[in-house]
């Protein structure tokens, strides 16, 4: 029985996708028993996380004391999407960059060896390797500024459109996850990417604002070359009830895409990988 960061991992965790699952809930508690064993500085990155999530609301009073909306959204729609933002950076910041950012290192170093022999899928090992259990705040706060909004409006969306949004915040993940694993893929043809990945952080800080009020270059590419606004943009406009089901399927069908070409590109740098034994 082979042993990992999460501890042992069966044999039988190379195949199917309940064995996928365990693997992935396995690296996910000891993650969480790892950061818990420094609750004050856990309860400090938490508070941090208020702070920043209370600080991303200024501008959009500052931008909505003047007028009631911009580009045809009004503040409360634009909650929403930075609702949808919010949620995204704690998966961001709490599963891709800090598992992410290892495996940079660990190619680097040629210690990648030693996630390639266990007995399970090495994207999945290095995806879920280094979790950070305290940017669940992200999470718990970005479906509050959403509910807020809502509340505000004083409306709830309809079950249909609940289960449309839900399905986008699938594909966003995906996309999300797909962006940054492609960008960790140029670590085994480059010496450094570290700062590659910090410029698609960076970058990703501009999807709190809906993708329609960028204008000209900018509105192509942040919808088909970076496409941010199919993860915070159109989900946001799925649980408005506002998103064309053409929009929605052409999202879908690109997130797929996103996924699938990133996971070639996985497979092809792993093969061009030369290990610390060679």
């Amino acid at each position: 029985m082979a042993e990992s960061a999460a501890g042992p991992i069966p044999e039988s965790s190379s195949g199917g996708f309940a064995s996928l699952l365990r693997v992935a809930r396995a690296l996910a508690r000891v993650s969480a028993v790892q950061a818990l064993q420094y609750r004050v500085e856990a309860l400090g990155e938490a508070l941090l996380t208020l702070v920043r999530v209370a600080t991303a609301v200024v501008p959009l009073l500052v931008v909505f004391g003047q007028r009631q909306s911009v580009e045809g959204w009004t503040r409360d729609e634009m909650l929403i999407v930075l609702g949808w933002f919010t949620f995204l950076t704690g998966v961001l910041e709490g599963t891709l960059s800090p598992s992410l950012l290892a495996v940079i290192e660990q190619v680097r170093n040629g210690t990648l060896d030693f996630v390639l022999i266990k007995p399970a899928d090495a994207q999945l090992l290095v995806s879920f390797s280094k979790l950070s259990p305290t940017r669940i705040v992200d999470l718990v706060c970005g479906l509050g500024l959403i509910v807020t909004a809502f509340v505000r409006m004083g409306r709830w969306p309809s079950p249909g459109d609940l289960a449309l949004s839900f399905v986008l915040l699938l594909s966003a993940l995906a996309v999300l996850y797909s962006i940054a694993l492609l960008v960790v893929s140029i670590a085994f043809v480059a010496v450094r990417v570290d700062n590659l990945f910090f410029l698609f952080t960076s970058t990703f800080d501009l999807a709190r604002w809906p993708t329609t009020i960028f204008g000209g270059v900018l509105r192509i590419i942040f919808t088909f070359v970076l496409p941010l606004a199919l993860m915070t943009t159109v989900p946001a406009l799925a649980v408005l009830g506002k998103l064309e089901w053409t929009n929605a399927v052409g999202a879908l069908l690109g997130s797929v895409a996103f996924f699938l070409i990133a996971r070639f590109v996985w497979l092809r740098s792993l093969a061009r990988y030369t290990s610390a034994s060679s």
